[in-house]
């Protein structure tokens, strides 16, 4: 199948390059010209593990290639993605500026039966609208069908995601278009994976619902953390002993500095503004999005108590990204931890070790290290801010002989506090 994904960012280019791996030959088109010669030279805008290799291998294939020429890649194909960002604005809620160019892009290209797929997250009513758009500013008249598909992928992992996703929701009111996007994906209904089939405002609102519920179960376990350092509690326990309630599940039970990245944020804002303008008060996300920076301030709070004044102190801060195996920045805890801590007189040596060019541009008055090492020598406290697998098994000893002062401050919860004091360790974690 002939497919086009408008956008090459990080859904768009991991969409693309698992649908070209399918078999199908993929058209993967930006106005970004400097991002397209990039792709086209071999080199990735984004770090995700194992997406270099899945890219070179369709390329060299010749399932998946890289254009400006939208409308080349529009009359060749029967299926195009719009998978472009949806920043928020001011009030929440999602700017659809660049969904808007892509719809007009199709209706002035269209020249014969498309299915125009939403991959962008986008507001409740969006499908609809996309389908307005494009009806407006069609040339003559060409049937087409408007298809919403939402993205579960998680940084880090969304190769796996993609390949082998909990499930695979499609919103569709068009029979011809329910089925071309079945047999699109029909190497994975042969792995048994769920089908979700429902009206495009279902599956818009799905999209919103799940990221919104799983920043409510982060923001109410970082409360249930705060609560145990009032009682005495270890919060690990008690996350164990919630989630072996199935009910309830394991995952998203980890307390830590708050959430950040492009998804959770930004969906979690956005479902409260849509909400408003039905009339309707959202209360539990509402107050899930003020707990999570609540915990960010916090987490200040945790390290200069563990310090002391931080005026003139030098702090070693280990990871900067919002979670590991990914260099993404966005709303990561990092930034307002860190220029909290700054803002107070702190000096901050950093090592990330994926992170640190884009930290740069949102972080650019603090110090970046080689590694671990460089960042903890002779500095009064040592940081754990992101837990990327490197930093689980480190060399404590040589870590403790480097600092000024045996003082670690874990807000990933990586290490364990007994075996940390028995080191002769001043340690701090969250909820224990």
């Amino acid at each position: 199948m002939q497919i086009t994904i408008v956008g090459t960012g990080y859904v768009g280019l991991v969409t693309g390059t698992c649908l070209a791996d399918f078999g199908n030959t993929v058209h993967c088109v930006d106005i970004n010209k400097e991002k397209i010669l990039m792709l086209q030279n071999g080199k990735l805008p984004i770090y995700e593990p194992g997406l270099d290799l899945l890219v070179k291998k369709n390329v060299d294939e010749g399932r998946l290639m890289f254009s400006t020429d939208i409308e080349e890649a529009i009359k060749k194909s029967l299926v195009i993605f719009i998978a472009v960002g949806t920043p928020p604005k001011e009030d929440g809620s999602a700017d659809l500026k660049y969904v808007e160019r892509v719809a007009k892009d199709v209706a002035q290209h269209i020249n014969g039966y498309k299915v125009i797929v939403n991959k962008s997250t986008v507001p409740v009513g969006s499908g609809r609208w996309i389908k307005r758009v494009i009806e407006e500013n069609i040339k003559s008249p060409v049937s087409f069908s408007v298809v919403s598909n939402p993205e579960f992928l998680r940084e880090g992992s969304a190769i796996e995601d993609f390949m082998r996703p909990n499930r695979v929701v499609i919103g569709s009111d068009d029979e011809q278009a329910s089925a071309i996007m079945q047999d699109l994906y029909s190497p994975l209904y042969l792995i048994e994976t769920p089908f979700v089939l429902t009206n495009i405002e279902s599956a818009e609102l799905i999209k919103y619902a799940s990221n919104a519920f799983l920043a409510v179960k982060i923001s109410y376990i970082n409360e249930i953390a705060r609560l145990c350092e009032r009682v005495g509690a270890d919060v690990h326990d008690v996350a164990k002993g919630m989630g072996l309630d199935n009910r309830i599940g394991r995952k998203f039970l980890h307390p830590g500095p708050g959430y950040g990245g492009s998804c959770f944020p930004k969906d979690t804002r956005a479902i409260v503004q849509t909400a408003k303008e039905k009339n309707y008060d959202f209360k539990i996300v509402q107050s899930a999005i003020e707990v999570n920076e609540e915990q960010k301030i916090l987490m200040i709070e945790k390290i200069s108590t563990a310090i002391g004044s931080v005026v003139g102190k030098t702090i070693a801060v280990l990871g900067l990204s919002f979670k590991p195996n990914t260099d993404d920045m966005r709303e990561a805890a990092a930034i307002t931890v860190l220029n909290g801590l700054t803002a107070q007189g702190a000096k901050i040596r950093a090592f990330d070790p994926v992170a640190m060019d884009e930290a740069r541009k949102v972080l650019p008055d603090i110090t970046y290290c080689k590694d671990t090492f460089e960042a903890a020598t002779d500095a009064d406290a040592l940081v754990f801010l992101t837990e990327w697998n490197q930093f689980r098994s480190l060399d404590l000893q040589k870590i403790k002989k480097l600092l000024k002062k045996p003082v670690i401050i874990d807000l990933r919860n990586i290490y364990e506090p007994i075996k940390m004091k028995e080191m002769g360790f001043d340690y701090h974690s969250v909820g224990r």
